[in-house]
């Protein structure tokens, strides 16, 4: 029986480049157009693993996935980084001249920001997926449209590559987080990173006292990003993430954690998707 795996996006998106990089390339997947879809599958489409980007190099952090995972019943049991190459693609037998329209994700198209300022004529389309555009132009034969997305893309729906790696910055990629709903735990003897959640009081010092914590217990910051709680004006959300190299002082730096903080979450204990 096949390994399913929902991924936001078709074949040829990223998310199914990394589906099939962390997988293997027999994996099937269960495309979603949206991430809230991706979730809806997990939590009530018997889906039990998930593929969702987190951020960018370029473009950040996608914050509404923070929020995703934390309403959701799912947990982080993995990572992985692909580095992102952005081309443009249009139908057969077009060049750049004829293209009136580019049509991408919003992200891929802000990290082509400095291409497209040299094409003031061609207005900039936003839509919910790369590949998918690539589809729409194949499939409805959409003449001086032209889609950003993957090489792979191109490939999958016929398209001809007019100009390729777009992107701004040339060592751009993206985290993507592997995501299980039916309570998979990774082997703790794998186990070197962890992505929390946690609220504060608004007492002066307290998010100094948990960095301290965690410099105390030998756990190494890489991640932190602060949402507001929107019943409680003024109020942040803390999503961090930690690296570390023995198991046993991250279980003390949680139970202190604990104690000083409020609604202290374990999204995910995995292990570090870039060693």
């Amino acid at each position: 029986m096949k390994n399913v795996i929902a991924i936001q996006g078709i074949q040829g998106s990223f998310h199914h480049q990394v589906a099939k990089e962390y997988f293997g390339n027999g994996v099937e997947v269960r495309s979603c157009d949206s991430f809230p879809k991706l979730m809806e599958e997990l939590s009530e489409g018997g889906i039990q693993q998930g593929i969702m980007a987190i951020e960018n190099s370029i473009a950040g952090s996608i914050l509404p996935n923070y929020v995703l995972i934390d309403d959701n019943k799912v947990r982080i049991i993995g990572e992985h980084y692909i580095p992102i190459h952005m081309n443009m693609m249009a139908l057969q037998g077009q060049s750049i001249d004829d293209i009136v329209e580019v049509r991408s994700h919003p992200i891929a198209l802000l990290q082509c920001k400095n291409f497209f300022e040299n094409y003031p004529n061609i207005k900039l389309v936003e839509d919910s997926d790369t590949a998918d555009v690539a589809r729409q132009i194949a499939e409805q034969n959409l003449k001086g449209i032209a889609a950003v997305a993957s090489k792979t893309a191109a490939s999958i729906f016929g398209l001809e590559v007019l100009a390729e790696g777009i992107h701004t910055v040339k060592n751009n990629s993206t985290r993507f987080l592997i995501l299980s709903s039916n309570g998979h735990l990774v082997d703790k003897n794998e186990i070197n990173k962890a992505s929390l959640k946690f609220e504060l009081d608004q007492e002066h010092g307290n998010l100094a006292s948990v960095l301290n914590i965690l410099n105390d217990c030998n756990l190494n910051l890489t991640k932190i990003q602060s949402l507001p709680i929107i019943e409680s004006p003024w109020k942040y959300s803390y999503f961090i993430d930690v690296t570390f190299g023995n198991y046993s002082e991250y279980l003390k730096a949680k139970e202190i954690l604990g104690i000083i903080t409020e609604e202290l979450k374990v999204l995910g204990e995995y292990k570090n998707g870039r060693l």
